[in-house]
């Protein structure tokens, strides 16, 4: 009995790593964003860290417009940065639970 529990516990404190390893990872994962147009460009982290936004010289003439860009161009941006790293970590999660039956679905 004593036995399964220890396991189980080393299995959770390696899952534990390697979540903290996929989110530093995740980390260096770059998203690329863009209007529709190419006026606005946003990269971001993984994580959801803006690391940059580029703008056209012509979107800084009209500030309502602009913001109009700002939200969704990094809402998009944001988006898709979450869809990698909840399917990335979950995956990891995972991988590292124990096979109890009817927690399949948790983690999809």
């Amino acid at each position: 009995m004593f036995g399964d529990l220890m396991g189980m516990m080393g299995k959770l404190k390696e899952t534990q790593e390697k979540v903290e390893a996929t989110k530093k990872r995740l980390d260096t994962v770059l998203i690329d964003e863009a209007s529709t147009d190419g006026l606005l460009k946003i990269t971001l982290t993984a994580n959801r860290e803006i690391k940059s936004i580029e703008i056209e010289e012509s979107l800084l003439e009209d500030k309502e417009q602009l913001e109009d860009y700002l939200v969704l161009t990094l809402n998009k941006a944001i988006a898709k940065a979450t869809d990698i790293n909840e399917t990335e970590l979950a995956a990891v999660a995972k991988e590292g639970m124990p096979n109890i039956p009817g927690l399949d679905g948790m983690f999809k």
